[in-house]
């Protein structure tokens, strides 16, 4: 199993709580790239959204009713 990006979010704000909807659905994610986007602003550097591969169907399916 490996990471795949789920979604890369330009706010990080967003990319949390997009998360947390996942982690509430019972599925595990992870933000990377939070701290950059937070150092030097939104809009400029893009969260990623990574889920496990075997996830990635059940995540987006997820997302797209929320």
């Amino acid at each position: 199993m490996s990471l795949v990006v789920l979604a890369t979010v330009f706010d990080p704000v967003e990319a949390e709580i997009m998360r947390m909807r996942l982690e509430a659905g019972g599925i595990e994610a992870v933000l990377f790239d939070a701290g950059i986007a937070s150092l030097i602003g939104s809009g400029l550097s893009g969260v990623r959204l990574m889920v496990l591969d075997d996830d990635e169907a059940d995540a987006r399916a997820l997302l797209a009713a929320a």
